[in-house]
Parts: structure tokens; sequence; C-alpha cells
């Protein structure tokens, strides 16, 4: 007989998936660092009698930044969207993203969706002499605003 909580399965972190301006990113090995944010104010005050008092506020949200390590191909897509940014096309490196955390049959059970995302940078992984490893790239970019669903 199951648990009557079974609906509420842990998602894996192995079952996700990576979309940039809804075309899906391949070979993408992880991706860390989601963070949503807002600022904290603090207020400080005296009370009426006379008692020091610090209240904290919620602030602006904060933009943010993750990343994308994904295997190294012949594709040279990140380079050149560095590029862009580089050369100061910003209007048309801003893109939309989205990191989709899947569940045991595929279906998404949470949406991380991303906008005026840009790449800040891209990092080839370590090279060694007889190594045995993977080669990745690590792209980190920087977003304006996330919405979780």
């Amino acid at each position: 007989m199951p648990l009557p909580d079974t609906q509420y399965d842990s998602g894996v972190a192995y079952s996700f998936m990576v979309k940039i301006d809804g075309v899906q990113i391949p070979s993408v090995v992880s991706v860390g660092d989601i963070t949503n944010e807002v600022d904290k104010i603090e207020y400080k005050q005296q009370t009426a009698d006379g008692k020091y008092v610090v209240r904290q506020l919620p602030g602006r949200p904060k933009p943010g930044e993750f990343t994308i390590t994904r295997g190294m191909t012949d594709s040279k897509t990140a380079s050149t969207w560095l590029k862009s940014v580089g050369e100061g096309d910003l209007k048309g490196a801003r893109k939309t993203a989205e990191v989709a955390v899947l569940d045991y049959t595929g279906s998404p059970i949470r949406r991380y969706s991303f906008t005026n995302v840009w790449v800040k940078s891209v990092k080839c992984g370590g090279l060694e002499a007889g190594g045995t490893n993977p080669l990745t790239e690590e792209i980190s970019v920087c977003y304006d605003e996330m919405t979780a669903e």
C-alpha cells in the first residue's frame, strides 16, 4: 500500500533540462547557483519607551546569475554569444532561459524562467595530459529577473 504523500516525491538532481530562447541545450552536465533573492533593509528606530529596535524590511528584487556546465563540442554558440556581449550588442545578446526540474516520468515539477539573460563568461574545463575525464565548458549567465513555477 503506497504512502499517502507519494505524490510529493522529491525531484532528482539528474533529471533536468535547460533551454535558451526556447532551444534545448544539449550535453548539459550541471546547472548551479540558481538563486532568487531580495535586498534586506534594516530600519533602526527608538520605541516610545526609548528602547532601540532594529526591524527588517524586504527590499528590491536582486538580479542574479547561474552557471551551465556542458560537454565540450565543436559548437561555438557560447563563445559567439560572449563575443556579442563584449562588442556591446546587449540588445542582441539578451535572451530568455528556462531550467526545468523533471520527475521520474520526464514531466516538469518546477520551472525556473529567466529574462534578459546574457553570458558573462565561458570557461574551458581543465586540460590534462593522460586525463580520462570528459572536457567541459562552463557558461556563467546573468539575468535581470527570475520566476519559479
